[in-house]
């Protein structure tokens, strides 16, 4: 395992000017015919997001909506319904399964027509899915160890030749992989495959798997689906599987309970590791926490299945600290089990966000509520157009409970962009509230997205942790700060006096540095400049 460090770009906060979204006031004509000649233009090209958005005309007008709006949402209706007919016929369960999402979502009158059909669609989804029918987990009956084994495959993605130095050097990627049909579906984690459809990877690759039972002989491979974001992806390989592994549930595994790695590590095909799950909540992923093992796991173990006693997955393994002994980390089956029918469709699964940011409540007055506690909302956003607020309890998405930050990502884990669903919650003056939010993709730096969409002095919450208020050119107020944030732990407190002296990003713009002249509460308020740095997404983000 190497440790980067990026070499940071300066931008400068003085002279950066946000796109800040400017809402519209429907109370105006104008703004009106603004908005409905945008719906229709949308219609054409995104039609979800025209219907949701004649949705917020029709809604947000203060007497009742005009024959025109309610004659435009009735056409983006019938328009998505029409999506809907010609996924049935096509059988795009996946598709079906959005377009009805989207219209229950704004109580279209029509969507009754086909509320017989969620679940039943959702059925045929996962029915059509590789690994996820009882007839497929049930396929193979293991009489030993050994028949775990066959069900697992060595990754071979040859990369050509690579050069250093004047010398070429074989360049080999090794990883592992296991069987989730007979038909030749195979998981395995994205890092392992990612050179086969990294856009940005211009060398050589060609991607094969070598069987347990035969390790001579390489079979071609292709890359189905990938996530990069959870390091997960499906192939495909024109062969019956020796042995189909089940998918078990990871949620009823408990810390100290034993657990198996099969893979390949440092190429050493058929190797079994035991070890106890140590812990079930490391937070690895921005879209999730994982379990941390001490099975022993080294280069090329990625991929492989962890296994409990009766030969169920309950994990991926995916990564290990190589400087350190027993701190291994695999990705629970259930995120695979969501992913599936996502990864099965082909191409790049790419995840939704509302362009929010909060945490999962914790109010000891109050330990019969549960939720996800609004801090921030970006300008322009799903959730701001939405109607979502600064303060606001998430307590339901599409009707299901959501008890914090974790289980509202599990929800949206089976989601895709370009969809609308019905959230649900407590105002911060105790009334409740249901509304329709869209869907947007879930940008790789949330944010940096925020940092380009909002006035720093707002855009430092998210980032940081800590409101401000401006007093002047780059001059500020701290006006509230997040317990356990970035800034609280800087040691910043309320009515601090700060200056931003500078903003620079890494390359990738997935991490970001602030240079502060300050003087905090904390430290006598002594002057002192200070150089604060944070990541660019986490788990707050949704």
């Amino acid at each position: 395992m190497s440790v980067i460090v990026p070499l940071f770009v300066c931008a400068a906060c003085s002279t950066f000017e946000p796109d800040i979204y400017t809402p519209l006031n429907y109370t105006e004509q104008d703004a009106r015919r603004i908005e409905m000649e945008r719906i229709e233009q949308l219609r054409g090209t995104s039609p979800v997001e025209a219907l949701w958005r004649s949705w917020l005309l029709v809604t947000s007008l203060p007497d009742s909506p005009a024959e025109q709006e309610k004659q435009q949402f009735d056409v983006c209706v019938q328009t998505v319904q029409e999506l809907y007919r010609t996924a049935e016929t096509d059988r795009d369960y996946l598709a079906m399964n959005r377009y009805l999402l989207s219209l229950q979502a704004v109580d279209a009158a029509s969507a009754a027509d086909f509320s017989d059909s969620l679940s039943a669609v959702k059925a045929e989804l996962l029915a059509e899915t590789p690994g996820l029918t009882a007839a497929e987990n049930s396929a193979s009956a293991a009489d030993s160890v050994a028949d775990f084994i066959n069900g697992t495959v060595t990754i071979w993605v040859d990369r050509g030749i690579r050069v250093e130095r004047g010398m070429g050097y074989v360049d080999v990627v090794i990883g592992s992989g296991f069987f989730i049909s007979e038909d030749g579906y195979i998981v395995t984690n994205y890092h392992v495959i990612s050179s086969e459809v990294d856009p940005e990877y211009e060398g050589f690759s060609r991607l094969y798997i070598k069987l347990a039972s035969d390790s001579d002989t390489r079979i071609p491979a292709k890359v189905v689906g990938w996530d990069a974001a959870l390091d997960l992806a499906l192939l495909k390989a024109e062969i019956t599987a020796p042995y189909v592994f089940a998918l078990g549930s990871s949620a009823g595994l408990n810390i100290g309970d034993r657990i198996y790695a099969i893979g390949s590590p440092v190429g050493l095909e058929r190797t079994l590791t035991s070890g106890i799950v140590s812990a079930a909540d490391r937070e690895l992923f921005a879209l999730g926490t994982v379990m941390q093992i001490d099975a022993a796991v080294n280069s090329g173990n990625s991929g492989g299945p962890l296994i409990d006693l009766a030969g169920n997955v309950q994990g991926i393994v995916f990564a290990s600290a190589v400087q350190y002994q027993g701190l291994n980390f695999a990705i629970p089956v259930e995120y695979l089990k969501w992913e599936l029918p996502l990864l099965y469709s082909g191409g790049e699964r790419l995840h939704p966000w509302t362009g929010a940011y909060g945490h999962t409540l914790k109010d000891r007055t109050r330990p019969d509520l549960a939720g996800v506690a609004v801090d921030y909302i970006m300008p322009g956003g799903g959730a701001d157009l939405g109607g979502i607020a600064v303060g606001d309890i998430i307590t339901h998405v599409n009707g299901q409970p959501v008890s914090g930050i974790e289980q509202l990502h599990n929800v949206c884990m089976t989601l895709e962009p370009d969809t609308i669903i019905q959230v649900s919650g407590l105002r911060e003056d105790g009334t409740l509230f249901d509304t329709a939010v869209y869907l947007q993709e879930r940008p790789k730096s949330p944010g940096y997205e925020i940092y380009r969409h909002d006035l720093i002095a707002k855009a430092m919450l998210p980032l940081f942790g800590m409101s401000l208020t401006s007093i002047g050119k780059s001059e500020y107020v701290v006006s509230s700060v997040l317990k356990g944030s970035i800034a609280d732990e800087s040691g910043f407190s309320e009515n601090d006096p700060i200056r931003i002296r500078n903003i620079e990003f890494s390359p990738e713009n997935d991490a970001m540095f602030v240079s502060v002249y300050a003087k905090k509460r904390k430290n006598g308020y002594l002057d002192v400049n200070l150089g604060i740095a944070a990541p660019l997404d986490s788990s707050s983000y949704f």
